[in-house]
Order: structure tokens, then C-alpha cells, then sequence
């Protein structure tokens, strides 16, 4: 499968199949809440939720994915990604673009 940011893909032709799209709430334990919470009076990467947010792109980016393979996409299109926090130690993030199929 094919992902990429840009509206079209150079050299091919395509037929729009609809928008597709991944999400999910990831939160970390309560003993590494406390950790990273130290963390900030230091300064410094959050590690553990730099790890957090990237297991949760590539869970969205995997059900956006199966959402497009499902409707027989070849690729996806205008890949974005977005994220909010749903609460203290927890957020949302979401993959979203348009499914293709190749001509």
C-alpha cells in the first residue's frame, strides 16, 4: 500500500474511492505518568511519551490502512494525521487521507 501526502501520485492515474481513516487512545501507566511527571521539573524529552505517540500513529496508520484495503484502495492520498488530548496521560491520535485505486 502506498501512502503519501500529496494529492496525486506523479505518472499514474487514479480513481477516488473515498476517505479513510484510523484512530485510537493510547495512555501510558500510572508509574510512568509519575516519572515523566519528574521529568518536567528537569527538563528534557519526554521519552515515554514520545514512544506513546508513535505507537499511535502506526496503530492509526494500520487501521487506516485496512480501512483502505478494504475498499480495494492501491494507495492513500493526502495522508494527514491529527492528535488532541482526551485527558492528563492520554490521547487521541488519527490518520486520515483518501483512498485510491490505480487506472
Amino acid at each position: 500500500m502506498m501512502l503519501t501526502t500529496t494529492e496525486r501520485i506523479s505518472g499514474l492515474e487514479t480513481e477516488t474511492l473515498g476517505l479513510v481513516q484510523g484512530s485510537t487512545i493510547q495512555s501510558k501507566n500510572i508509574g510512568k505518568d509519575i516519572t515523566q511527571g519528574f521529568k518536567t521539573l528537569v527538563g528534557g524529552e519526554l521519552r515515554a511519551y514520545t514512544e506513546m505517540m508513535n505507537e499511535a500513529r502506526a496503530l492509526a496508520t494500520q487501521r487506516m490502512v485496512k480501512q483502505a484495503e478494504d475498499l480495494g484502495a492501491d494507495a492513500v492520498v493526502c495522508v494527514r494525521y491529527a492528535s488532541a488530548s482526551i485527558m492528563q496521560g492520554a490521547a487521541e491520535v488519527m490518520a486520515y487521507g483518501t483512498a485510491v485505486k490505480f487506472l
